[in-house]
């Protein structure tokens, strides 16, 4: 499940194997979250996953790494759980994204990329 030389890895292959996984398979937005989508705009909620990205993964030693990312509450905290993009942890284990340094432009780049990707599958009904 590991990146090459510190790129993350093949967005494709990791939607692939989430959907072998139990846990990040169940994840799927709630109507409100849909709701939510639609009267906040792409663009904002995108703004919103940045900040969160920026401000509670991208750091070398987040703040309660492990349990910074609620389960429910905002669209991108879904996708962050559907995606393995929670928690360094999980970034680690599904991106090759490893622990102990501050995310790279190009690693919060890749993490913002797959939220997208399975917002955009949850708005097309496609994500599964």
């Amino acid at each position: 499940m590991d990146g090459i030389n510190g790129v993350p890895r093949d967005i494709g292959e990791l939607f692939g194997e989430l959907s072998r996984s139990a846990f990040r398979s169940r994840f799927t937005l709630a109507r409100e979250d849909h709701e939510y989508l639609k009267r906040k705009g792409w663009d904002l909620v995108l703004s919103h996953a940045t900040d969160f990205i920026q401000n509670r993964l991208a750091p070398a030693s987040p703040k309660n790494d492990g349990r910074q990312t609620p389960m429910k509450g905002h669209p991108v905290f879904i996708a962050q759980h559907a995606t393995a993009t929670c928690c360094r942890g999980c970034l680690a284990k599904w991106h090759g994204i490893g622990k102990g340094a501050m995310l790279s432009e190009n690693e919060i780049q890749h993490v913002l990329a797959v939220i997208a990707t399975w917002l955009e599958g949850e708005i097309k009904g496609t994500s599964r």
